[in-house]
Protein backbone atom coordinates (compact mmCIF):
# COMPACT_ATOMS: atom_id res chain seq x y z
CA UNK A 1 0.00 0.00 0.00
CA UNK A 2 2.92 2.43 0.76
CA UNK A 3 3.86 2.23 -2.63
CA UNK A 4 1.22 3.24 -4.16
CA UNK A 5 1.35 6.45 -2.19
CA UNK A 6 5.23 7.35 -2.62
CA UNK A 7 6.27 10.74 -4.23
CA UNK A 8 5.31 9.85 -8.11
CA UNK A 9 8.78 11.97 -8.97
CA UNK A 10 12.29 11.25 -9.41
CA UNK A 11 14.75 11.78 -6.37
CA UNK A 12 17.27 13.81 -6.84
CA UNK A 13 20.78 14.49 -4.18
CA UNK A 14 22.98 17.05 -3.37
CA UNK A 15 25.91 16.83 -0.11
CA UNK A 16 25.73 19.83 1.77
CA UNK A 17 28.04 20.25 4.54
CA UNK A 18 28.53 16.88 4.40
CA UNK A 19 25.31 15.94 4.22
CA UNK A 20 23.10 14.60 1.56
CA UNK A 21 19.92 16.69 0.95
CA UNK A 22 17.32 15.21 -1.02
CA UNK A 23 15.13 17.09 -3.55
CA UNK A 24 12.53 17.09 -6.50
CA UNK A 25 13.23 18.28 -9.57
CA UNK A 26 10.76 18.43 -12.44
CA UNK A 27 10.33 20.44 -15.33
CA UNK A 28 11.90 23.12 -17.24
CA UNK A 29 11.93 26.97 -17.26
CA UNK A 30 11.84 29.64 -14.46
CA UNK A 31 12.91 27.64 -11.15
CA UNK A 32 10.14 27.55 -8.47
CA UNK A 33 11.38 26.16 -4.82
CA UNK A 34 8.83 24.64 -2.54
CA UNK A 35 9.73 24.80 0.97
CA UNK A 36 7.60 22.56 3.57
CA UNK A 37 7.70 22.86 7.27
CA UNK A 38 6.76 20.74 10.21
CA UNK A 39 6.34 17.64 10.55
CA UNK A 40 6.10 17.22 6.46
CA UNK A 41 8.45 16.90 3.46
CA UNK A 42 8.74 17.27 -0.40
CA UNK A 43 5.52 14.87 0.15
CA UNK A 44 3.47 17.51 0.49
CA UNK A 45 3.39 19.17 -2.87
CA UNK A 46 3.00 15.41 -5.00
CA UNK A 47 -0.43 16.41 -6.59
CA UNK A 48 0.66 20.41 -6.51
CA UNK A 49 3.36 20.37 -8.64
CA UNK A 50 1.82 18.65 -11.68
CA UNK A 51 -0.24 21.58 -12.15
CA UNK A 52 2.62 23.95 -11.80
CA UNK A 53 5.17 21.80 -13.77
CA UNK A 54 3.86 23.42 -17.27
CA UNK A 55 5.28 26.72 -16.09
CA UNK A 56 8.65 26.43 -14.65
CA UNK A 57 11.33 24.09 -13.04
CA UNK A 58 9.83 22.53 -9.90
CA UNK A 59 12.36 21.53 -6.88
CA UNK A 60 10.95 20.69 -3.95
CA UNK A 61 13.39 20.43 -0.92
CA UNK A 62 13.68 17.82 2.23
CA UNK A 63 14.86 20.30 5.01
CA UNK A 64 17.61 18.66 6.60
CA UNK A 65 16.69 15.83 8.65
CA UNK A 66 13.09 15.61 7.27
CA UNK A 67 11.81 13.42 4.10
CA UNK A 68 15.04 11.57 2.51
CA UNK A 69 17.66 14.21 3.67
CA UNK A 70 20.62 13.13 5.57
CA UNK A 71 20.20 13.20 9.70
CA UNK A 72 23.45 15.01 10.87
CA UNK A 73 24.33 15.66 14.45
CA UNK A 74 23.34 19.12 14.78
CA UNK A 75 21.41 21.08 16.91
CA UNK A 76 18.08 21.91 14.57
CA UNK A 77 17.73 25.52 14.97
CA UNK A 78 16.00 27.64 12.76
CA UNK A 79 19.29 29.31 11.79
CA UNK A 80 20.85 25.63 10.77
CA UNK A 81 17.93 25.09 8.21
CA UNK A 82 18.49 28.69 6.54
CA UNK A 83 22.15 27.84 6.09
CA UNK A 84 21.15 24.13 4.55
CA UNK A 85 18.36 26.43 2.41
CA UNK A 86 20.90 29.15 1.12
CA UNK A 87 23.35 26.79 0.40
CA UNK A 88 21.46 24.29 -1.45
CA UNK A 89 20.12 27.01 -3.12
CA UNK A 90 24.10 28.21 -4.17
CA UNK A 91 25.22 25.09 -4.95
CA UNK A 92 22.16 23.93 -7.72
CA UNK A 93 23.11 28.08 -9.28
CA UNK A 94 18.59 28.82 -8.88
CA UNK A 95 18.20 32.71 -9.60
CA UNK A 96 15.59 34.49 -10.19
CA UNK A 97 13.02 31.91 -7.81
CA UNK A 98 9.77 32.28 -7.05
CA UNK A 99 9.47 30.61 -3.85
CA UNK A 100 6.52 28.44 -2.83
CA UNK A 101 6.13 28.31 1.09
CA UNK A 102 4.05 26.33 3.65
CA UNK A 103 4.48 26.97 7.88
CA UNK A 104 8.09 26.59 8.49
CA UNK A 105 9.05 27.23 4.54
CA UNK A 106 7.39 30.36 4.89
CA UNK A 107 9.58 31.91 7.71
CA UNK A 108 12.83 30.19 6.34
CA UNK A 109 11.98 31.53 3.20
CA UNK A 110 10.88 34.93 4.10
CA UNK A 111 14.37 35.03 5.60
CA UNK A 112 16.60 34.15 2.13
CA UNK A 113 13.95 36.50 0.45
CA UNK A 114 14.89 39.59 3.12
CA UNK A 115 18.17 38.83 2.44
CA UNK A 116 18.93 37.67 -1.25
CA UNK A 117 15.84 40.01 -2.79
CA UNK A 118 17.37 40.08 -5.87
CA UNK A 119 17.50 36.16 -6.31
CA UNK A 120 13.53 36.47 -5.79
CA UNK A 121 11.02 36.96 -8.33
CA UNK A 122 7.95 36.03 -5.99
CA UNK A 123 6.51 34.51 -3.17
CA UNK A 124 3.79 32.04 -2.60
CA UNK A 125 3.06 31.36 1.12
CA UNK A 126 0.30 29.16 3.41
CA UNK A 127 -0.21 29.12 6.79
CA UNK A 128 3.24 30.38 7.70
CA UNK A 129 4.07 30.03 11.15
CA UNK A 130 4.52 33.51 13.14
CA UNK A 131 5.52 34.52 16.07
CA UNK A 132 3.36 35.70 19.36
CA UNK A 133 3.43 38.32 21.48
CA UNK A 134 2.14 35.84 23.98
CA UNK A 135 0.64 32.70 25.11
CA UNK A 136 -2.77 34.83 24.55
CA UNK A 137 -2.32 35.66 21.18
CA UNK A 138 -1.50 31.74 20.15
CA UNK A 139 -4.39 29.46 18.15
CA UNK A 140 -6.55 28.37 20.85
CA UNK A 141 -6.80 24.80 19.96
CA UNK A 142 -2.84 24.26 19.96
CA UNK A 143 -1.81 26.46 22.73
CA UNK A 144 -2.04 23.51 25.46
CA UNK A 145 -0.35 20.98 23.13
CA UNK A 146 2.39 23.32 22.55
CA UNK A 147 3.13 24.64 26.11
CA UNK A 148 4.04 20.88 26.89
CA UNK A 149 5.97 20.50 23.86
CA UNK A 150 8.29 23.55 25.62
CA UNK A 151 8.55 21.41 28.81
CA UNK A 152 12.37 20.08 28.83
CA UNK A 153 10.95 16.62 30.33
CA UNK A 154 7.63 16.53 28.65
CA UNK A 155 8.64 17.55 25.77
CA UNK A 156 10.73 15.25 24.74
CA UNK A 157 8.48 12.38 25.67
CA UNK A 158 6.01 13.35 23.82
CA UNK A 159 8.28 14.31 20.35
CA UNK A 160 10.80 12.24 20.61
CA UNK A 161 9.43 8.64 22.48
CA UNK A 162 5.96 9.18 21.59
CA UNK A 163 6.01 10.45 17.91
CA UNK A 164 2.91 12.08 18.72
CA UNK A 165 3.64 15.03 15.85
CA UNK A 166 3.22 12.40 13.53
CA UNK A 167 0.92 9.33 15.19
CA UNK A 168 -1.48 12.59 17.10
CA UNK A 169 -0.69 16.37 15.68
CA UNK A 170 -0.30 15.78 12.07
CA UNK A 171 -3.97 13.96 11.48
CA UNK A 172 -5.75 17.33 13.60
CA UNK A 173 -3.84 19.94 11.12
CA UNK A 174 -6.55 18.91 8.00
CA UNK A 175 -10.17 18.06 7.71
CA UNK A 176 -9.80 14.38 5.75
CA UNK A 177 -8.57 11.67 6.92
CA UNK A 178 -5.13 10.10 5.50
CA UNK A 179 -5.00 6.50 4.49
CA UNK A 180 -2.83 3.84 5.65
CA UNK A 181 -0.27 4.35 2.81
CA UNK A 182 0.12 8.17 3.04
CA UNK A 183 0.46 8.09 6.88
CA UNK A 184 3.41 5.24 5.88
CA UNK A 185 4.61 8.10 3.79
CA UNK A 186 4.78 10.66 6.69
CA UNK A 187 5.93 8.05 9.03
CA UNK A 188 9.05 7.02 6.83
CA UNK A 189 11.45 9.95 7.62
CA UNK A 190 10.40 9.34 11.19
CA UNK A 191 10.63 5.34 12.30
CA UNK A 192 13.44 6.20 14.92
CA UNK A 193 12.93 7.95 17.87
CA UNK A 194 16.89 9.56 17.29
CA UNK A 195 15.59 11.00 13.87
CA UNK A 196 12.57 13.27 15.44
CA UNK A 197 14.74 15.93 16.71
CA UNK A 198 13.96 18.05 14.00
CA UNK A 199 10.42 18.10 15.23
CA UNK A 200 10.83 18.69 18.59
CA UNK A 201 13.01 21.46 17.79
CA UNK A 202 10.72 23.28 15.32
CA UNK A 203 8.06 22.76 18.16
CA UNK A 204 10.64 24.93 20.44
CA UNK A 205 11.42 27.38 17.79
CA UNK A 206 8.00 29.20 17.29
CA UNK A 207 8.51 32.51 19.40
CA UNK A 208 6.27 33.41 21.93
CA UNK A 209 7.11 36.30 23.50
CA UNK A 210 10.23 37.10 22.02
CA UNK A 211 11.77 33.49 22.92
CA UNK A 212 13.82 32.21 21.03
CA UNK A 213 14.85 35.93 21.10
CA UNK A 214 17.32 34.86 17.62
CA UNK A 215 14.09 33.62 15.79
CA UNK A 216 11.90 36.50 17.05
CA UNK A 217 14.26 38.71 15.54
CA UNK A 218 14.79 37.00 12.39
CA UNK A 219 10.99 36.99 12.00
CA UNK A 220 10.50 40.61 12.93
CA UNK A 221 12.51 41.38 10.43
CA UNK A 222 11.21 39.80 7.67
CA UNK A 223 7.90 41.31 8.69
CA UNK A 224 9.12 44.94 7.96
CA UNK A 225 10.99 43.33 4.91
CA UNK A 226 7.57 42.22 3.58
CA UNK A 227 5.96 45.38 4.46
CA UNK A 228 7.59 47.31 2.22
CA UNK A 229 8.74 44.72 -0.73
CA UNK A 230 7.10 45.47 -4.03
CA UNK A 231 7.99 41.70 -5.07
CA UNK A 232 4.90 39.67 -6.01
CA UNK A 233 2.92 38.05 -3.59
CA UNK A 234 0.57 35.25 -3.43
CA UNK A 235 -1.49 33.97 -0.34
CA UNK A 236 -3.59 31.02 0.11
CA UNK A 237 -5.77 30.42 2.77
CA UNK A 238 -8.46 28.30 3.48
CA UNK A 239 -11.82 28.21 5.80
CA UNK A 240 -11.17 28.10 8.97
CA UNK A 241 -8.10 27.96 8.50
CA UNK A 242 -5.26 27.32 11.31
CA UNK A 243 -2.36 30.01 11.33
CA UNK A 244 -4.15 32.37 8.95
CA UNK A 245 -8.08 32.64 9.01
CA UNK A 246 -9.88 34.16 6.17
CA UNK A 247 -9.91 37.43 8.76
CA UNK A 248 -6.00 37.41 8.75
CA UNK A 249 -5.74 36.75 4.50
CA UNK A 250 -8.05 40.31 4.64
CA UNK A 251 -5.50 42.01 7.19
CA UNK A 252 -2.93 40.98 4.97
CA UNK A 253 -4.16 41.56 1.42
CA UNK A 254 -4.71 45.63 3.31
CA UNK A 255 -1.19 45.71 4.87
CA UNK A 256 1.43 43.87 1.48
CA UNK A 257 2.18 45.67 -1.55
CA UNK A 258 1.37 43.57 -4.89
CA UNK A 259 -0.13 41.25 -3.03
CA UNK A 260 -3.06 38.43 -4.51
CA UNK A 261 -5.01 36.87 -2.31
CA UNK A 262 -6.90 33.96 -2.87
CA UNK A 263 -9.49 31.13 -0.66
CA UNK A 264 -8.65 27.98 -1.86
CA UNK A 265 -11.43 25.99 0.18
CA UNK A 266 -11.99 23.88 2.99
CA UNK A 267 -9.36 23.42 5.21
CA UNK A 268 -6.82 23.71 8.06
CA UNK A 269 -3.41 23.82 8.65
CA UNK A 270 -1.92 20.94 6.26
CA UNK A 271 -4.39 22.73 3.16
CA UNK A 272 -2.38 20.45 0.38
CA UNK A 273 -4.07 17.45 1.48
CA UNK A 274 -7.37 19.04 1.86
CA UNK A 275 -6.87 21.39 -1.56
CA UNK A 276 -4.34 20.02 -3.55
CA UNK A 277 -6.03 20.89 -7.47
CA UNK A 278 -7.13 24.61 -5.75
CA UNK A 279 -3.55 25.17 -4.79
CA UNK A 280 -1.77 23.73 -8.17
CA UNK A 281 -4.19 25.11 -10.16
CA UNK A 282 -4.19 28.76 -8.43
CA UNK A 283 0.06 28.63 -8.19
CA UNK A 284 -0.46 28.04 -12.11
CA UNK A 285 -2.37 30.50 -12.97
CA UNK A 286 -0.41 32.98 -10.51
CA UNK A 287 2.83 31.80 -11.95
CA UNK A 288 1.48 32.15 -15.62
CA UNK A 289 0.29 35.41 -14.99
CA UNK A 290 3.55 36.90 -14.35
CA UNK A 291 5.42 35.36 -16.82
CA UNK A 292 3.26 36.71 -19.67
CA UNK A 293 4.13 40.25 -17.48
CA UNK A 294 7.92 40.19 -17.68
Amino acid sequence: MAMEHAMPFRSHFVEIMGTALHYIDEGDGPPVLFLHGSPTSSYIWRKIIPHVVPFGRCIALDLVGMGRSGKPPISYRVADHAQYIEMFIDSLGLEGLVLVMHGWGSALGFDYARRFERNVSGLAFMEPIRSFKSWDDFPSLAVETFRRFRHPVVGRELVIEQNVFIENVLSKTMLRSLDDGEMDQYRLPFLKPEAREPLYRFANEVPVEGNPSDVSEMMRLAEEWLETSSLPKLLLHASPGANVTPADAEHVRLSLQNISVMNVGKGLHLIHEDCPDEIGKALASWISQRLSQS
